[in-house]
């Protein structure tokens, strides 16, 4: 294939942590690898990136700065004051539900971006954040559809398809609708995911899951540990992603384990301290391949699952590529559940989880799939 100008443009990249970000960076990368002309945009705060482009071969470029309060790419905001947090806290309890208060910020800011780009071939916005895609399809329709020779919209999660969120359909339905008129493409992680989705758009919906180098991965020589000792690695969410019954039931456990978390803050966790002592250990994020190697000297790997289809971890294929067993858990962490952690404490992993085909995650793989939509655009037409 001839070289193509790709443009990724997208919520916080590389070096923050989060599925969206490893999605942009990996994606970039593995374009320029393929001997791509590729530009990453994203708010990137003060992070130096001259290193990472020099390593890649990818240009990144900023989008400015975020007045509404999103957050930067070097995991940092505009502004700590007191009055900024306040002010943002309010906005959001108020714009949330009604326009996707502080991200629909991202409307205005991909719309300064391309008005600055005049040459590209190949355009993917990465969202969350949805403001990405709905600006992209105001600036097709409305400013300049010429410059869209192919657009693909990437979405972690769908929008309004969200069972979590009770978003209000009189405001977000027609944007949401109309931004599925204007994209080529909406390239979502999992089948299943599609039922997020209008179905009248179906036909544009495309299976892409995330993916990452494999040649990068450095896994650890594993060796039962003196104690069980298991991870979790994301974030928790009261009522949906809830660890609450399982860590009830950790504070009835008699034997030793040691159970450790990666997560962006001690919520719900913070309240078993006392209880579990150190038997539980709460860190921060770490870069992705330095947990995959953690990952791999675990004795097994803990999975609390989304209480809809539409969604699934992403930290799914950090756990399979670390090569250890995983114990899937609901919310509600019935007997059954018990009865399989229970086993996997005694090292009968029988009913672990299995991810098939990890091949399809390779990020050489993933890239051809979006490469693939643009080949395909190119003959439609």
């Amino acid at each position: 294939m001839t070289p193509l100008n790709i443009i990724i443009i997208s919520g916080p990249i590389h070096p923050h942590n989060s599925p969206r970000s490893f999605r942009s960076t990996e994606l970039a990368i593995g374009f320029a690898k393929k001997g791509h002309n590729v530009t990453i945009y994203s708010l990137l705060g003060k992070y130096n990136y001259t290193s990472f482009e020099e390593e890649t071969g990818v240009r990144v470029k900023s989008m400015g700065k975020s007045y509404f309060g999103n957050l930067n790419s070097d995991n940092k905001y505009l502004s700590d004051s007191m009055f900024f947090w306040v002010f943002k806290g309010l906005l959001t309890r108020i714009f949330y539900k009604i326009i996707d208060y502080p991200r629909v910020e991202y409307f205005f800011k991909i719309i300064y971006v391309l008005r600055k780009e005049t040459n590209f071939d190949y355009l993917i916005t990465v969202a969350h954040p949805f403001g990405l895609h709905w600006g992209a399809a105001f600036y097709k329709r409305w400013l300049n559809n010429s410059k869209f020779k192919v657009w693909t919209s990437d979405c972690g999660d769908p929008f309004m398809g969200d069972p979590d969120v009770n978003r209000k359909k009189m405001f977000l339905k027609p944007i949401e609708k109309f931004w599925c008129r204007q994209t080529d493409y909406i390239t979502i992680p999992i089948e299943s995911g599609k039922i997020g989705y209008y179905q009248e758009f179906s036909k544009k919906i495309n299976i892409i899951p995330q993916g990452i180098d494999f040649s990068n991965i450095v896994l650890s020589n594993y060796v039962k540990n003196d104690i069980p000792t298991f991870l979790y690695s994301g974030a928790v969410y009261p009522g949906m992603r809830d660890p609450t019954n399982f860590l009830e039931y950790l504070c009835t456990v008699k034997t030793n384990f040691r159970f450790i978390v990666y997560a962006p803050n001690d919520n719900i966790f913070c309240n078993y301290f006392k209880q579990l002592g150190d038997k539980i250990e709460v860190r921060r994020y770490i870069p992705r391949l330095e947990l995959i190697y953690n990952l791999s000297s675990m004795d097994f790997t803990i999975n609390f699952k989304n209480n809809s289809e539409v969604q699934q971890p992403s930290k799914l294929i950090d756990y399979s590529l670390g090569k250890r067993p995983i114990l899937e858990i609901s919310t509600s962490f019935p007997d059954k559940e018990k009865i399989i952690f229970n086993e996997f404490m005694n090292g009968n992993y029988k009913n672990q989880l299995h991810i098939d085909n990890l091949d399809k995650y390779n990020i050489d793989n993933v890239c051809e799939k979006f490469l693939e939509l643009y080949g395909r655009n190119n003959i439609e037409e």
